[in-house]
């Protein structure tokens, strides 16, 4: 068989089997994708029910109570209203929305496995090739079998921004768990602690610095797959960009620009600031 069959073989095979899935677990994917449409609109009416102030005035208070800076609780607020007079406060809010949501199911995936490939190093030697095949991958081949199982919309945007934040915070809980330290896990055992209390009170304390830095690369690399996804119709930001270069309205993609670095900045020092030892405590 010749290069040229092959591929042709093999992209015919491909296609064959995503026909067969959506034809005969149709069901499945559409509560599936009800589901995750349910996720995104419950978190963003959270941001959407109260005026755009209030709202601004929330997130400015949890930024000072994580970051311990005044200055960067008053930044906060007024970046966020600079969004609003720029007539992006919607779009902005679906993009917080989407990423949040994406990203707490990153989150709940890969924490749990993270820590469990930390303990079982036959189950890190597997997820090892897993995840590089996942961050190598270009971000847009996530969208084209979600589009064919799942349609346009916000659930093809979380399925496709969840697997692009899984890695990082998958790899970093994994390190954080097996780069405790041997002589005080060997304390721990010589006192007669259980495997949970070894767990909870040696090792997950050791670990927690680098799974918060993995919370927050993961929110990171959310932002970006959220832009891309705006391409599936997913709304926010993301959609606006892609809306703007089609029409080539340049004041338009700097605009949404603009609101996604603030959003980023935000979220990116809020995240730090749960970092232990990270703490911006005593700055005002």
């Amino acid at each position: 068989m010749n290069p040229a069959d092959f591929a042709a073989a093999f992209d015919e095979r491909v296609d064959a089997v995503l026909g067969w899935m959506a034809d005969n677990w149709s069901t499945a994917f559409d509560a599936f994708n009800a589901g995750l449409k349910t996720l995104y609109q419950v978190t963003y009416w959270l941001f959407s029910a109260a005026p755009f102030y209030v709202v601004a005035v929330l997130i400015a208070l949890l930024a000072w109570r994580l970051s311990r800076s005044a200055r960067f609780a008053v930044g906060t607020a007024l970046a966020l209203c600079f969004c609003e007079l720029m007539g992006l406060w919607p779009e902005t809010m679906s993009t917080l929305a989407l990423v949040l949501a994406a990203t707490s199911l990153a989150l709940a995936v890969g924490i749990p496995v993270g820590v469990a490939a930390g303990l079982i190093p036959a189950l890190d030697r597997l997820t090892g090739p897993v995840l590089d095949l996942l961050q190598t991958l270009p971000p847009y081949i996530y969208l084209l079998p979600a589009i064919a199982l799942l349609g346009y919309g916000a659930g093809t945007a979380l399925v496709a921004t969840f697997i692009v934040a899984v890695p990082p915070v998958l790899r970093l809980t994994a390190l954080g768990v097996r780069m405790t330290p041997k002589p005080f896990l060997e304390l721990g055992e010589s006192n007669g602690t259980t495997g949970w209390q070894l767990f909870f009170k040696i090792r997950l304390p050791f670990a927690l610095p680098s799974i918060m830095a993995g919370v927050n690369q993961s929110l990171m690399m959310a932002f970006g797959m959220v832009v891309i996804a705006g391409i599936v119709g997913s709304g926010g930001l993301g959609e606006s960009i892609y809306g703007a270069i089609r029409t080539l309205d340049i004041a338009k993609s700097i605009n949404a620009s603009i609101a996604i670095v603030i959003l980023t900045l935000i979220l990116d020092r809020m995240t730090q600031g749960l970092v232990p030892g990270n703490e911006t405590g005593g700055r005002s």
